[in-house]
């Protein structure tokens, strides 16, 4: 299958919205957000398409040149939570058959698909760039995906950060953690928890950790002060267009001082205090300029942690746990 020249026309009486994600049958429909997100666009009415970044294109022609995906309609089951978690139905999601039709057919296109940010990652958002100067609208905008790192970004805000420190070299790093006692070591590139270290400035094998994370001192890394009160859980905050809807708070595990829940933190229902709020109202004015429509913010002690703007995660643990429909909110708010 090949693209045409003009793409093909949407059949569907329902309005689209498209959903760029990793392979549909690899998402996990009970804890995933982004299926959580596809499930509420199609109870408002709309008809839910998915593609990979790989299905992504640009077809040249004499006058102008197209973006166009390789995209399928799909059908979701229903998804209900329940006392043990969730009845899941199988299969729990159906697809039609895979159509080139033009990026700009779709008025929403969600960018959900989960790090890295690698060169695949950066490509996509420009190719989805064009489709946005069709009029279609990227979620997250696809230029501040690029400039939002998930770390740094947080670094606007850094006084309301506990201390900070982001560079690659050892002298400075090491300085940081002796003046700081207890630090945490995050790579700018990691997710979920990944490769997140947890040393102190008196540790004998400090020098050497630094040395491999910083790659011989020549890629930078973020160093933290450690804050003990981490073990009372990491909040996770979603925000639809500046607007905290929900919360889940993320213990760790016994003997583990992260608190993701891809390295077994355990979600638990969660409100939002005043300091979260105030966080929540300092961050929104940028947030809404910069187009990052739905954003997960991390919150420990009252002290931001990072901002995700890629595929933030929460969505079914605020629904299950706070009783929140938060995904059909996020609707509202995109279509309303």
């Amino acid at each position: 299958m090949s693209p045409s020249a003009n793409g093909a026309a949407l059949d569907s009486g329902r309005e689209p919205q498209l959903f760029v994600v990793d392979p549909i049958a690899r998402l996990r429909p009970t804890k995933d957000s982004s299926v959580a997100l596809m499930q509420a666009a199609q109870r408002a009415g709309q008809q839910v398409w998915v593609c990979t970044p790989a299905n992504l294109s640009v077809h040249g022609r004499v006058s102008a040149h197209e973006p166009l995906v390789l995209a399928q309609p799909v059908q979701l089951a229903e998804i209900r939570p329940s006392a043990s978690g969730w009845d899941l139905p199988d299969p729990w999601f159906e697809l039609g058959e895979p159509r080139w039709v033009p990026l700009a057919s779709f008025p929403r296109v969600w960018m959900r698909k989960d790090p890295p940010v690698d060169e695949a990652y950066l490509y996509a958002t420009h190719l989805l760039e064009l489709a946005e100067r069709q009029g279609a609208r990227v979620l997250n905008r696809p230029a501040s995906l690029r400039a939002w790192n998930e770390k740094l970004g947080a670094l606007r805000w850094s006084h309301l950060m506990a201390p900070t420190l982001v560079c690659s070299d050892l002298a400075q790093l090491e300085g940081f953690a002796r003046d700081h006692g207890e630090v945490v070591l995050k790579p700018l590139g990691g997710r979920a928890g990944q490769g997140v270290v947890r040393s102190h400035g008196g540790a004998p094998g400090l020098k050497a950790l630094l040395e491999l994370v910083t790659q011989q001192q020549q890629l930078p890394v973020m160093v933290q002060a450690f804050l003990p009160a981490v073990t009372a859980g990491d909040k996770r905050i979603l925000l639809v267009n500046g607007e905290p809807l929900g919360a889940v708070n993320r213990k760790p595990a016994a003997g583990e001082f992260r608190s993701n829940l891809a390295v077994g933190g355990e979600p638990e229902a969660s409100a939002l205090t005043d300091q979260e709020r105030r966080i929540c109202a300092e961050l929104a004015p940028a947030l809404r300029a910069d187009g990052l429509f739905f954003v997960g913010i991390d919150v420990i002690d009252g002290r931001l942690s990072e901002i995700n703007v890629t595929s933030p995660t929460g969505v079914r643990e605020i629904e299950r746990l706070g009783g929140i429909p938060l995904a059909d909110l996020t609707m509202e708010r995109l279509l309303g």
